[in-house]
């Protein structure tokens, strides 16, 4: 009995002295990532749906309102919602004429994040293609990041801004060399699944070498196949079989590193998907009414930004409630037929979701209706495949996670839990203490 209960004591003793040096977390975001990918056999996740089986997952996922890649990815990071961390959509808002931006940097971050905070105390960590990361705090950072074209119809460059922004100096070289081989811009073409096979293995390469407390990576191509067929078709399947391909990689790469013990795993995402067959045009109703004129956007007075199921209206001057509302007179006067494709979202909504403060109201469009930035042309045209970015209110939205190694307790199954949930979680598990958000930690997950 002794030497049993001896025996014991070591145990917790050794479990209790892991420090946060020693822990590991690797959050895999999965683009355009539904529940039914894990729950359903029939999506072939063989791999992650293994592992689940010893760790946790959710039902589903509630978003951030647009329900897009770039303030999805930054709650994820941060724990609170667009309002307040400051990146509102993957693009931002141009009147004047959009120029193909993104919101690709980290100073368009206004919050402390998992990677700020753990350089703050020491850790190492690692982000790959990771959004809104150029010019981040991560140790060793290749970004989400690509050189518009010179000429309008050019492709855009992505591998030359990789390896002119990675951090540090040379770690683009280095993963080619060890990871990846030489890699191409057809390499960096979301058109092929072995996009997200050369992330997984960037981030396997940077797991064995440099064992980092958090290494983040971002995978695509099932947002990218999605948008082209919809929430299912053959690419999408396919995309399905290689992200899950991409994680049995990363697993494997934590093992050879000899830390699977001391790891944590969640893998995630930023969204769900809609099947759309119409696209709303709202600045066209702009331009009638002499709000906004494409030939000369310097006069404008109101503007719609879409970013997929959602528009948000910008006016030039904030506070012209006159203006704010003859635009919604004109939303109000349209066809009721028209009028049922969109809900509007008062400033008031748009508060208590979390959304860019600097919108007068928005347009959520009903499922099968997305957005555009036409000034000219109908106001409803044709649309086919599928997108994102609508009100966070319904199941399809939703995106999905799943968590399971160290510290994780196994058969946890969460009906229901939101975005601004991962943060709060990593930090407990690295100990990082991070400033509270809009999120809650998930006790019931923990061992």
């Amino acid at each position: 009995m002794k030497k049993i209960f001896f025996a014991a004591c070591t145990l917790i003793l050794c479990s209790s002295s892991i420090t946060a040096q020693d822990k590991h977390v690797i959050l895999i975001s999965i683009d355009g990532l539904r529940p039914e990918f894990y729950k359903d056999p029939s999506w072939n996740m063989v791999h992650l749906r293994q592992a689940m089986e010893s760790g946790a997952y959710a039902e589903g996922v509630d978003g951030v309102f647009p329900t897009v890649t770039y303030p999805s990815h930054t709650t994820m990071i941060s724990g609170v919602k667009p309002l307040k961390h400051g990146v509102y959509y993957n693009t931002p808002s141009e009147p004047l004429g959009v120029t193909g931006n993104w919101m690709w940097k980290y100073e368009n971050i206004k919050v402390p994040t998992l990677f700020s905070v753990a350089k703050e105390k020491g850790l190492k960590t690692a982000s790959v293609f990771w959004p809104v990361s150029v010019g981040g705090p991560a140790t060793y950072n290749i970004p989400e990041y690509w050189y518009l074209p010179a000429e309008k119809g050019k492709p855009r460059t992505m591998g030359k801004a990789l390896q002119e922004n990675a951090i540090p100096a040379g770690l683009y070289e280095e993963v080619e060399q060890h990871a990846t081989g030489k890699l191409t811009e057809q390499d960096w073409n979301g058109d092929y699944i072995g996009l997200d096979e050369n992330l997984a293995r960037m981030s396997g390469y940077l797991i064995r070498q440099y064992k980092p407390s958090l290494l983040a990576v971002h995978l695509v191509t099932v947002d990218h196949f999605e948008h082209e067929q919809g929430r299912d078709g053959d690419k999408v399947r396919a995309a399905i079989a290689g992200v899950d391909r991409a994680i049995k990689s990363i697993r494997e790469a934590v093992q050879k590193a000899g830390i699977a013990d001391k790891t944590t795993f969640i893998i995630t995402g930023d969204h769900g998907f809609v099947d759309i067959h119409s696209s709303i045009a709202p600045n066209t109703l702009l331009a009638n009414a002499g709000l906004y004129d494409p030939q000369k956007p310097e006069n404008w007075k109101a503007y719609f930004h879409q970013s997929g199921g959602a528009a948000f209206l910008h006016l030039k001057d904030k506070n012209d409630k006159q203006i704010k509302e003859k635009v919604m007179q004109l939303l109000k006067s349209l066809p009721q037929a028209q009028q049922n494709t969109f809900f509007i979202k008062t400033r008031e909504e748009l508060d208590a979701v979390g959304a860019d403060g600097n919108a007068a109201f928005a347009l959520a469009g009903k499922q099968g209706y997305t957005f555009n930035n036409a000034a000219t042309g109908g106001f409803m045209r044709a649309a086919k495949g599928g997108t994102h970015g609508f009100f966070p209110d319904f199941k399809e939205i939703q995106t999905g996670f799943v968590a399971f190694g160290y510290g994780i307790k196994k058969g946890v199954v969460i009906p229901q839990m939101g975005l601004v949930d991962i943060a709060p979680l990593i930090s407990k598990l690295l100990q990082l203490d991070m400033p509270a958000g809009d999120g809650v930690l998930l006790e019931g997950l923990l061992k």
